[in-house]
């Protein structure tokens, strides 16, 4: 047990000096969110065109809720760059060289990624405003949005967007790095197209145009994964196993 306990100490000291200079940023980031809230929710909010709907309080507590909110959002946008550098520092004595290479190499396209699917959910949840406000018109009806809620579906819906369009990144790695095939993956079409609407389907929009919407570019991002990994990158056939084998 002693063996055990002085091989590992120094790595779980690492992971806690790590852990502490985050969650600091993430504390003092949180603060400052919570402080000047009010300059987000305005600016969050002229983001969409809200003319004609009436965005309203539902209870005197939401003041403190948007602001805690706020700084949690702001927090975590902080802390997100240190999480991936802190991630990959940890890893990198556990990676081969070239693999360290390929994680690096298609960092900033994960991060172009999920900036792309974020704002793309923003996009969605814009263009179902757009849809509430002519029916609410063409109807003769009032229309009330609560504004925590509101936000919390933009947040949900752009954020899981974000981290769905990572999924080239991590077919591609995939790949390169033998775990699973061209071959094997291009079979699962099927799956994938099923998962893309399970998983458009469980996002706040609930129309059928938002529902295709959300699960074409998804769709486009695999088929376009397969394609680039086949052509560009020359993905292999064979698993690792398989290719040390027939060597």
């Amino acid at each position: 047990m002693d063996d055990i306990y002085n091989r590992f100490f120094p790595y779980l000291m690492e992971v806690r000096k790590r852990l502490f200079f985050i969650a600091s940023i993430f504390l003092i980031s949180s603060a400052l969110g919570f402080i000047y809230y009010e300059k987000i929710i305005t600016t969050s909010l002229g983001i969409f065109n809200l003319e004609g709907i009436n965005i309203v309080f539902t209870s005197p507590f939401q003041f403190l809720e948007l602001s805690i909110n706020s700084g949690l959002l702001v927090g975590l946008i902080a802390v997100f760059p240190l999480i991936i550098v802190q991630v990959l520092s940890f890893l990198k004595p556990a990676l081969k060289k070239s693999e360290f290479k390929l994680v690096i190499s298609l960092l900033p396209l994960s991060i172009f990624l999920f900036i792309f699917g974020f704002t793309y959910g923003i996009f969605i949840m814009r263009y179902v405003l757009v849809i509430f406000y002519e029916k609410s018109l063409a109807l003769s009806i009032g229309n009330f949005l609560d504004v925590s809620k509101f936000l919390s579906q933009i947040l949900l819906t752009s954020a899981l967007m974000g981290l769905a369009f990572q999924f080239p990144v991590i077919l591609t790695v995939l790949m390169r790095l033998r775990v699973i095939t061209y071959s094997a993956l291009s079979k699962q079409r099927m799956i994938a197209y099923s998962s893309s609407i399970i998983f458009a389907a469980f996002l706040p929009p609930t129309d059928l145009l938002s529902l295709a919407l959300l699960t074409v570019p998804l769709v486009i991002l695999f088929e376009t994964t397969l394609l680039l990994n086949k052509v560009v990158f020359k993905a292999p056939l064979k698993p690792k196993k398989e290719v040390k084998r027939n060597v």
